[in-house]
């Protein structure tokens, strides 16, 4: 069999084919081979994290973790000296005005006895004083009416004397007598009224000096009694007794602490804060307290003025209806809210910020190349940050460690 000879042009169409194929692989990674020119480096794309600059509304905070206590825990002490009595055990659930303990002071209760013996014979005397000064006053008054008849009589006396001196049928002598008698009856009858009000006077003020000595026997009664009421130690709110300081029937001076009792129904966040927000910290800030998947709202009520292990320690309350179920040292996740900054751009916080030092981002182009460029940043939340200057809203940036990019000005993102 006889073969044909082969065709030149077949041949030449072989030949055009593979200079389009070569041509057009060219082209295809002429952009590709560029950015491998421009790039100095490169970084798998699964190795970094990439965010988009937006515009909208930044809240500075700052997420600290606090522990539950109680807002009202007060510590009950012994108010006087003796043998206490516990009636209530650790734990146990107790009511306002209650009746926790008891101290036994024979001093305290026998100076009480005294003290009501004392005010019960003052207030006899005060009593039979009452009497006698109306007694006495009786007799002053009685002697001031005898003056006023003999007054009477000798006005009576004198004027018989002027009708028989008149008809001239009285000695001179006898008349001159009867003006003597009434001058010395006008005499008497003042005087007798003067004395009389005189005496009503001092008796009154000897009765209120009495008055006033039993009245401060009164009121030291009233303190001893109080004080032995004090005895009975009460619980001054509804809760739980806490911890026992005492032993049953010990021996206890005064003021000597003997339990604790803790209100369940308000509690406070006791959190420690960074020392670089503690300039922006104040009194009345808002705060969301996260419970069991839900968020409560708080407010900052203290703020320590020292730093200690830099760090501040703060109080945080529970606003309106707070959760029911905490415990005391419960731990639980606080965000305090320091500032708001409306209509600004800001992106999503990552660990650029802390391996550019807040100035250099790198804007990711559609080519997949990352540019450097100088930034500016401002306010920081937990979840965003405040762009100054530097980008504009739309801009994708590298958010994640920068790092591998080895502060090139160009990096080349690779799939």
């Amino acid at each position: 069999m006889r073969l044909a000879p082969p065709d030149p042009r077949r041949n030449q169409l072989i030949l055009a084919a593979i200079g389009v194929a070569v041509i057009a692989s060219i082209i295809f990674a002429a952009p590709w081979v560029k950015r491998w020119a421009n790039a100095t480096v490169s970084v798998p794309f699964d190795r970094i994290r990439i965010a988009e600059v937006t515009r909208g509304d930044l809240v500075r905070d700052v997420s600290v973790q606090g522990r539950i206590v109680a807002a009202v825990s007060p510590t009950l002490y012994a108010t006087a000296s003796g043998s206490i009595t516990l009636s209530v055990e650790a734990g146990e659930q107790v009511l306002a005005g209650q009746v926790l303990a008891s101290v036994t002071s024979p001093e305290l209760t026998s100076e009480l006895q005294r003290a009501e013996s004392t005010l019960a014979q003052r207030e006899v005397e005060l009593e039979r004083q009452r009497i006698e000064s109306r007694q006495q006053a009786l007799e002053k008054r009685k002697s001031a009416d005898l003056a006023d008849v003999a007054l009477i009589a000798a006005k009576r006396e004198q004027r018989r004397a002027d009708e028989a001196n008149k008809r001239g049928v009285i000695p001179v002598i006898d008349f001159e007598k009867a003006q003597d008698d009434l001058r010395n009856a006008e005499l008497a009858h003042r005087h007798a009224l003067a004395d009389a009000d005189l005496f009503d006077e001092r008796l009154a003020f000897e009765l209120r000096a009495s008055e006033f000595e039993v009245n401060r026997q009164q009121l030291f009664v009233d303190d001893l009694q109080r004080q032995v009421d004090d005895l009975f130690i009460k619980s001054p709110v509804d809760g739980i007794v806490g911890d026992l300081l005492v032993e049953q029937k010990s021996a206890v001076s005064r003021d000597t602490p003997v339990m604790a009792v803790v209100d369940l129904t308000r509690f406070e966040i006791d959190a420690l804060i960074p020392e670089s927000y503690a300039d922006d910290l104040a009194i009345g800030m808002s705060a969301e307290i996260q419970v069991g998947g839900e968020r409560y709202d708080g407010q900052l009520v203290a703020v320590s003025p020292e730093i200690i292990n830099n760090q501040v320690a703060s109080r945080i309350r529970f606003t309106g209806n707070g959760p029911v179920g905490l415990r005391q040292n419960q731990r639980l996740t606080t965000r305090i809210l320091l500032a708001e900054f409306n209509n600004v751009l800001m992106v999503q916080r990552g660990q650029f910020l802390d391996s550019g030092a807040g100035r250099i981002a790198y804007v990711v182009n559609d080519d997949n190349v990352a540019e450097r460029r100088q930034i500016e940043t401002g306010a920081r939340s937990l979840g965003s940050v405040q762009i100054v200057a530097g980008l504009q809203p739309g801009d994708t940036i590298v958010i994640s460690n920068l790092d591998p990019f080895r502060s090139s000005e160009t990096v080349l993102l690779t799939d």
